[in-house]
C-alpha cells in the first residue's frame, strides 16, 4: 500500500495546550500520525489552528530516511522552530519516525533544542515522554529496538468517517539493498486473523464501507503465524463482512503472490479489482543486485494470471530508475516490461541513495543526467499507456463512491469526484439530489485522460449509503469539537492517496 510528503494536520480549535505533526513519507507514516493524534488527544492535547506552522505547544516530527537528504530537510524545519520555541515558553519539540530511529543521539546534537526523541517501535510512549521532559527540564531519548505493542492497542484519530486502513502486520523480513525499512522497524509480526476481523467490524459499525489492509510486505501476511495461504483467507473472510463494500490491500511483494491469493481476489465480490505490486526493474541482472527474489518472467506471469482472473482489474506499479550498475540494456528491459505490462498507472522513482543501505555503497553509481534522461523516456512510455488503457473505459458505466478532497477544481468546475471500484479517479457531474462523501453514484464514462476520467453526463443512479451518513454525522458535529474520529478500541486509519512520483515509499515493496 502509498512516498515522501509533506502533510501537516491541524484543526481549528480552543482550548488547552496545542499540538501540530507534520509527517514525512509513506502510508505507514500517515498512519503512525494518526496514532500519534489519538495519544496526544487522549492526554488532553487539541490540535493547532490549520495553518499554525509550528505555532503550537507541542510540534510533532514523524520523519522518514527514505531520502538522502531526510535529514537536511529535517535540520533546516527544526532550526526555524528554535527562534519561535525561545520566545514560546513551554513550547515542546518531539521528533519520532525512521529518521528517529536511524539517528538517536545525532538529532539532539545538532538540535539541541529537541525535547523528545522517540522511534517507529515506541510511538506508545510520546504523551509520557514529553511530560518526564517538561519535569525534568532535559532532552528524551527513548529508541526501542523492538515493537513494544502492537501499534492497533493505541488510540487514533482517523480523518475520515467511510474509508480506514486496517493494518495486519509490521516490519518487513525482505533484504532489498535499496530499502532500510527492516533496519528501522525490524522484521515481520502479525496481528491475529481474529483481531483483525474484530477492528474491521467495529469499522464498519462506526459507517466505514472501505477498508485498506496495511502492510510493509501485506502478502507475505501469514509467515509470523505459520500459515501461508492466512493473507487468502483474510481476504475471504472480508468477503463475509455484512456492510463491507469495498476492500483494497497494499503493498503486495511478487515473491508471496501466489495463485490462492488471486483466486481470493476474484472470487471475493467485495475485493476491489486493483492490484499495485512494484516490479522495481525489468532487468534480471538489476533485480538480482537489488536481491528481488522474482525475475521479469515471475513478474509478468503474475499479471498475465491477474488479468486471466479480473479482465478489469487496474494494475499500477513502482520502478526504480537508475540503481547502480544499470546498463542502457537493462533500462531497455524495463521499458520492455513496462509495455507488457500495460500498468494503469505506474510510479517512477530516480535512484537516491539511502545512507545504511548497501546500494549506497555499491559500484557504478548512474550519473544524474543519465538516470533522468531514462526517467523522462520511461514517463512518457508510461503516461501514453495510462491514456491508452484509461480511453478503454470510455462508454464503460462504473459505481463511483464520492471521495472528500480528491478534485482540486470541482468546485470551479461543478463536479464531484470519486473513485472507481479499480481505484481509478473520476470526476462527474454533480447530481441534482445531495451526495456525501461514502455515497456511491452510478456514472458513465464520456472522456478519458492519463491521470482521471470524466464522466460529463447526469448520473444514471445515486446510492445513500451508511458511510455517507456517518460523514454527515461527523461535519455536523465539527462545529462543536476537532474534525476527526477519535475512538477507543479498536484503533483505526484512513487510506491516503498513492504516493507522489519522488522515492520509492517505505511500504513499497
Amino acid at each position: 500500500m502509498t512516498s515522501s510528503s509533506d502533510r501537516s494536520t491541524a484543526v481549528s480549535v480552543d482550548g488547552t495546550k496545542t499540538y501540530e505533526i507534520r509527517t514525512y513519507g509513506c502510508q505507514m507514516n500517515v498512519h503512525d500520525s494518526e496514532r500519534l493524534s489519538g495519544l496526544l488527544e487522549e492526554a488532553g492535547y487539541v490540535q493547532a489552528p490549520k495553518g499554525s506552522d509550528g505555532d503550537a505547544d507541542v510540534v510533532v516530527f514523524n520523519t522518514c530516511a527514505v531520502r538522502e537528504n531526510a535529514d537536511n530537510k529535517l535540520y533546516g524545519n527544526l532550526g526555524r522552530l528554535a527562534p519561535r520555541k525561545t520566545t514560546r515558553p513551554g513550547m515542546q519539540i518531539a521528533v519520532g519516525g525512521c529518521l528517529a530511529q536511524k539517528d538517536r543521539d545525532t538529532i539532539v546534537e545538532k538540535a539541541p533544542w529537541v525535547d523528545v526523541v522517540f522511534g517507529t517501535h515506541n510511538i506508545g510512549k510520546l504523551p509520557v515522554l514529553l511530560e518526564r521532559a517538561r519535569v525534568q527540564e532535559e532532552a528524551q531519548i527513548e529508541i526501542a529496538e523492538s515493537l513494544e505493542a502492537f501499534p492497533s492497542t493505541l488510540p487514533t484519530r482517523r480523518e475520515s468517517a467511510y474509508a480506514a486502513w486496517v493494518s495486519i502486520s509490521v516490519g518487513c523480513n525482505n533484504t532489498c539493498t535499496f530499502c532500510i525499512v527492516p533496519a528501522l522497524r525490524g522484521k515481520e509480526e502479525d496481528r491475529r486473523p481474529g483481531d483483525i476481523l474484530a477492528e474491521i467490524e467495529a469499522l464498519v459499525a462506526e459507517g466505514v464501507s472501505e477498508i485498506t489492509l496495511l502492510g510493509q510486505n501485506v502478502n507475505a501476511y501469514g509467515s509470523d503465524l505459520g500459515d501461508r495461504e492466512a493473507f487468502s483467507k483474510l481476504l475471504r473472510a472480508c468477503g463475509q463482512i455484512e456492510g463491507l463494500e469495498r476492500v483494497r490491500f497494499t503493498s503486495p511483494h511478487p515473491r508471496d503472490f501466489t495463485d490462492d491469493v488471486i483466486a481470493a481476489m476474484a472470487e471475493t465480490p467485495n475485493v476491489m479489482p486493483q492490484l499495485h505490486m512494484p516490479m522495481q526493474s525489468g532487468s534480471d541482472a538489476i533485480l538480482r543486485a537489488m536481491r528481488r527474489s522474482y525475475r521479469q518472467e515471475r513478474f509478468l506471469g503474475i499479471i498475465e494470471k491477474v488479468r486471466a482472473a479480473i479482465p478489469h482489474a487496474a494494475i499500477s506499479t513502482d520502478i526504480i530508475v537508475g540503481f547502480p550498475g544499470e546498463t542502457e540494456e537493462d533500462f531497455e528491459q524495463t521499458m520492455h516490461a513496462v509495455r507488457e505490462a500495460r500498468f494503469a498507472n505506474a510510479f517512477t522513482f530516480q535512484y537516491s541513495k539511502r545512507p545504511g543501505t548497501p546500494a549506497a555503497d555499491m559500484e557504478g553509481q548512474i550519473p544524474k543526467e543519465v538516470v533522468q534522461e531514462r526517467y523522462m523516456r520511461l514517463v512518457a512510455l508510461q503516461e501514453e499507456i495510462s491514456w491508452e488503457e484509461n480511453k478503454k473505459q470510455v462508454g464503460r458505466t462504473l459505481e463511483v463512491m464520492v471521495a472528500e478532497g480528491e478534485g482540486r477544481k470541482d468546485g470551479a468546475t461543478d463536479r464531484l469526484s470519486g473513485r472507481a471500484p479499480d481505484n481509478r479517479l473520476v470526476h462527474f457531474t454533480k447530481p441534482d439530489e445531495d451526495v456525501r462523501p461514502g455515497d456511491v453514484v452510478t456514472v458513465e464514462i464520456t472522456y478519458a485522460a492519463p491521470h482521471h476520467l470524466l464522466a460529463e453526463g447526469p448520473a444514471t443512479a445515486v446510492r445513500r449509503t451508511r458511510a455517507g451518513d456517518a460523514w454527515e454525522k461527523r461535519s455536523t458535529a465539527a462545529a462543536a469539537k476537532p474534525a476527526g474520529v477519535l475512538l477507543g478500541l479498536p484503533k483505526i486509519g484512513v487510506p491516503a492517496p498513492l504516493p507522489a512520483a519522488e522515492a520509492p515509499a517505505c511500504g513499497s515493496h
